[in-house]
């Protein structure tokens, strides 16, 4: 039977500091730049300068045997594209993201997803509403139900621990069919957990081709909510802490910053 998981990203990291998880970190990794590829032949990016401070965190790591990088960019269609990691993996945490949030031009839901080892693995994949579901049936209907059958087989799944956040606001940023779970990092879990990963980016890139554009009027609000809850989200990160520890906390700071785009240099897309 699975266990659910209420203990903090930070306390089962201490609770086994020392696991060296470098090859499981390159498995995954490798899952994320292969993400990386297809999502930038899709779209015309531009590396936003306000990253290159963050283009290899060994020059800037507090703790021993930190690393990681952080790339963000934008685009037409594309207000905010991060590819990051962070983390020491030999000495058991890492985390790896990939978020995408959409020029307001359409209304498809943004992407996030993130993997790690904590010292299990760590998986968080979830599309993240640009609407208010409970008032928008239709919304839940579009993008929402195909997802419920392959959250479902994760609940049913012994091999994968729900993970709770103790932190109230990460809860409520979460949909019904958000993916947040610890497993042992074994080569079928790893085989399940890349499937999915696919399965998620494809249907979403299969969103964006199809969408139907927002009216010019309303794109002004899509984005200005876009941005406050990204900042939100990536505020109030439980894992946080992690990067304060590793890096320093200005460091960990202008991190965070970078992330939801708070020092961005390039203009928003408009979606004109």
């Amino acid at each position: 039977m699975s266990e659910r998981i209420l203990t903090p990203i930070i306390d089962l990291v201490e609770q086994s500091p020392d696991v060296d998880n470098r090859e499981v970190f390159n498995q995954l990794w490798a899952i994320l730049a292969a993400m990386d590829e297809k999502i930038r032949a899709r779209f015309k990016l531009e590396l936003d300068p306000c990253c290159e401070r963050f283009d290899d965190y060994k020059s800037i790591s507090v703790g021993e045997g930190a690393e990681g990088c952080l790339r963000t960019y934008t685009g037409p269609e594309i207000d905010w594209y991060v590819h990051s990691y962070i983390g020491s993996p030999e000495s058991t945490f890492t985390n790896m993201h990939i978020t995408i949030s959409l020029g307001p031009q359409y209304l498809v839901p943004n992407f996030g997803f993130a993997l790690g080892t904590v010292p299990d693995l760590f998986m968080y994949m979830d599309y993240i509403p640009r609407v208010d579901l409970l008032s928008n049936i239709d919304y839940v209907d579009q993008y929402y139900t195909e997802v419920n059958e392959e959250y479902l087989d994760l609940q049913s799944d012994e091999r994968f621990n729900p993970f709770i956040s103790r932190d109230l606001y990460t809860r409520v940023a979460m949909t019904p069919t958000a993916v947040g779970y610890t497993a042992k990092a074994e080569e079928d879990i790893i085989a399940k957990v890349r499937g999915i990963a696919f399965e998620r980016l494809d249907r979403w890139l299969g969103w964006v081709d199809a969408a139907t554009p927002t009216p010019v009027a309303d794109r002004a609000a899509i984005a200005t909510r876009d941005q406050q809850i990204r900042q939100n989200i990536c505020e109030r990160d439980p894992a946080n802490n992690l990067g304060d520890r590793l890096f320093g906390k200005d460091n960990a700071a202008a991190m965070v910053a970078t992330l939801w785009g708070g020092a961005r240099t390039l203009p928003r897309p408009s979606g004109d």
